[in-house]
């Protein structure tokens, strides 16, 4: 199957969408939430030179409960309604949960941990 990456332009359901790991983010473990490990800088040569030698050229984000169930579904297959639905139990089908899914997944793929990928529609 064809993909392409989701942007603005793109009329689709986000529910149809797939999310996909950045491939810069790694993940981490502490204390049962995910800690998501990424560069401080697009292209690691430059941090040498702009950052003190007391701060590491990694950030280190730290998900709450909530957001390392849905981390733990990203695997690039399963679409965005795929995680809403297994994530019923997890939320103990909370009124707006979908809703808080799918702002915390935009959140996600606006902060550069996610891509959001549409099957192409080829006829």
């Amino acid at each position: 199957m064809d993909w392409k990456m989701l942007t603005l332009r793109n009329k689709v359901n986000l529910l149809d969408v797939v999310p996909v790991r950045s491939g810069q983010v790694t993940t981490e473990w502490e204390d049962g939430c995910v800690v998501l490990v990424f560069p401080r800088f697009k292209h690691m040569r430059v941090w040498h030179r702009l950052l003190p030698e007391s701060l590491s050229p990694l950030l280190h984000v730290r998900l709450e409960e909530h957001g390392t169930a849905v981390w733990n579904l990203i695997d690039g297959r399963r679409t965005v309604r795929e995680i809403v639905e297994l994530l019923d139990l997890h939320f103990h089908g909370e009124i707006n949960y979908p809703s808080r899914v799918t702002a915390y997944l935009l959140q996600l793929h606006r902060d550069g941990f996610i891509r959001l990928l549409i099957p192409s529609t080829k006829s």
